[in-house]
């Protein structure tokens, strides 16, 4: 079984940008937008993982059906047991692999970026 590795967080309701310094040399900028790429991931997250549960229930349904000895009287049932058993390990690798890609794009991407402003400048 896996673990699921972090889940890239959504922007709470009192959380502010980083903050900046407003010396007249500073050169980074001073507006800030919460960074567009990382609300997908947010959202790619957030309609994964509910995807995926279904999938996992559905399978853990079905292998819990298979075992019980009322659902085979032959023993080619126990092919069948096996085969849910193989795609409840490959649900749970692609499960894996899904999240990790999310969790890890989420890592490298910044969540504030600098805001564009239409204001002109001295200096381009």
């Amino acid at each position: 079984m896996y673990v699921d590795p972090p889940a890239p967080k959504p922007k709470a309701v009192d959380e502010r940008p980083p903050a900046t310094s407003a010396g007249p040399l500073d050169n980074r900028p001073t507006a800030w937008e919460f960074n567009p790429d990382y609300q997908r991931l947010v959202i790619a997250w957030q309609t994964a993982v509910p995807q995926l549960e279904i999938l996992r229930t559905a399978l853990d349904k079905a292998y819990n059906l298979a075992r019980s000895p009322q659902t085979w009287d032959a023993p080619v049932g126990e092919r069948y047991v096996e085969d849910i058993r193989e795609w409840r390990t490959r649900l749970a690798v692609y499960r894996h692999a899904v999240l990790t890609a999310i969790s890890d794009e989420a890592h490298d991407t910044p969540r504030w970026i600098p805001a564009r402003t239409n204001a002109p400048h001295a200096f381009p």
